[in-house]
């Protein structure tokens, strides 16, 4: 999803692409009867505005899309409606999603919420086995949850309905989950101990069942929603294309008390219910005003990615994902969580310490140094399910092609791996193998920029913890340079 967010070339492909006015100017079509027009300043800013609120909107769209729209995408899952289950853990091939987790095998399911609720089915789970169910809408807020932490290992029926059902609850229901939009996620993560309890897994998952709520209570169906051309995207048409996506995917997500302000600016250059927002018909000045809001708000993004949460020894500690309520209109926290990982999970469920960085401020470069990082005896990350350290490419977020197939290092594998004489554990962070002896603590380095991403699972709320993010008892040592 990374290739959503470099649109620095926006400028420079409306000043040498499009040429002169034309008569289909949404923007001017929009000026007309608004009694304070806005101007190519005022243009320009909707747009820096629009495209931090519409960023993890549309990059939430691109990933629909490649999962249950285009079956040529090459990371096509299932339709609407149907569990997909993944009998392994993410790789270096896995690109749709940045920063992607590769320590619990996915199921995903894509619900279409238009014509009748969805009722989610999850089996009984063996208490020393975590496992979530994420549910995350078209706004990119994670509405509710079902798993270990959230409703314990029991078997459940649970209804999932959009924005603007009521209806009656049958019995059986356990909880009832309302997303915010018609189209809407839902994540499965299910823990793997090794690579020898796939089977386990699987049995799992085939336990993730969903079905509609006509169905559930033994009743006729409702009418089938109307079909929808959902329009194509990618790393090309996104460029110019951002805010037709955007006004495409609103279109199923009613406004909130909190997106009065920004709907009601987007709707002023053409965008929203009933508009037809359309990049190619704009006056080149009116490209232009909206190329350079657009480059503004990804610099703002890019910039409170950086400075996202606390500075602990090097590590970013924060919390950056949540519901409705978490954000409360921060559109820009919202967008730079996007930008870091996209579906993240609340902190509650999984905090994110995440580096680039040395403690001293240096940027971590697998071309030109070897580090490691060591967890003293009585210091391991404090949860109640697991915990792990992953390794992405510092340029594109993705896990790395390595000679070993080893993406991360967890808890599960700390049998397998060697303790200093202390009872410490050191982990060997480069490029090349540190030496046989060795290998079991090694975790493979790009040839380049590093991104690590740690991941607490089910975090401790007690002393010591991580929680609340960034103030907590416990914290991440920092990575050290191999002189």
């Amino acid at each position: 999803m990374r290739k959503l967010l470099f649109v620095g070339v926006l400028a420079a492909a409306a000043a040498t692409t499009f040429a002169g006015g034309c008569s289909h100017d949404s923007i001017s079509q929009a000026e007309k009867g608004q009694k304070n027009a806005p101007g190519f300043a005022e243009t320009r800013q909707i747009a820096e505005e629009g495209f931090i609120y519409g960023l993890p909107i549309v990059m939430n769209y691109a990933v629909q899309y490649e999962y249950c729209v285009d079956k040529n995408s090459g990371q096509y899952k299932a339709p609407f409606n149907q569990v997909s289950n993944e009998h392994r853990v993410f790789t270096y091939q896995d690109t749709a999603v940045i920063s992607p987790n590769s320590d619990t095998p996915y199921s995903m399911l894509w619900l279409d919420l238009r014509a009748e609720p969805m009722v989610l089915s999850v089996p009984a789970v063996e208490k020393s086995r975590y496992y979530s169910v994420m549910l995350c809408d078209g706004n990119c807020f994670n509405y509710g949850y079902i798993g270990s932490r959230a409703t314990g290992n029991e078997p459940g029926d649970y209804l999932v309905a959009g924005p603007d059902w009521s209806g009656e609850v049958p019995s059986g229901i356990k909880k009832v989950f309302h997303a915010s939009t018609q189209f809407a996620l839902t994540v499965y993560r299910t823990q793997l101990m090794g690579p020898d309890d796939m089977p386990n897994v699987m049995k799992v998952q085939e336990g993730y069942k969903v079905q509609p709520l006509s169905a559930y209570m033994n009743r006729p169906a409702p009418a089938a929603a109307p079909a929808i051309e959902f329009p194509k995207i990618n790393k090309e048409l996104v460029k110019t294309g951002f805010f037709e996506y955007l006004d495409f995917a609103l279109q199923f997500a009613p406004a909130g008390p909190e997106e009065k302000e920004i709907r009601e600016k987007l709707a002023r250059i053409g965008i929203g219910p009933g508009k037809a927002f359309s990049f190619k018909d704009l006056s080149l000045e009116h490209k232009l005003e909206i190329a350079e809001g657009m480059k503004r708000g990804q610099k703002h993004v890019e910039a409170m990615v950086a400075k996202m949460g606390k500075d602990i020894n090097g590590w970013r500690v924060g919390s950056a994902f949540g519901n409705r309520e978490y954000y409360h209109g921060n559109w820009l926290l919202r967008a730079a969580a996007a930008q870091a990982g996209i579906y993240g999970n609340d902190a509650v469920e999984a905090a994110y310490p995440m580096t680039r960085w040395l403690p001293n401020g240096e940027v971590l470069d697998g071309s030109q140094h070897n580090y490691t990082i060591t967890f003293a005896a009585d210091s391991y990350p404090p949860v109640n399910a697991f915990w792990s350290i992953t390794m992405y490419d510092g340029k594109t977020q993705l896990l790395i092609e390595n000679p070993i197939g080893r993406y991360l290092i967890n808890s599960p594998m700390l049998p397998t791996m060697k303790k200093n004489e202390d009872g410490s554990l050191t982990i060997y962070i480069q490029k090349d193998s540190p030496g046989a002896d060795k290998e079991s603590n090694w975790l493979p380095a790009p040839n380049g920029p590093i991104f690590l991403a740690m991941r607490l699972y089910w975090p401790k709320a007690t002393p010591p913890s991580i929680l609340p993010p960034g103030e907590g008892t416990w914290q991440p040592p920092g990575i050290v340079m191999v002189k």
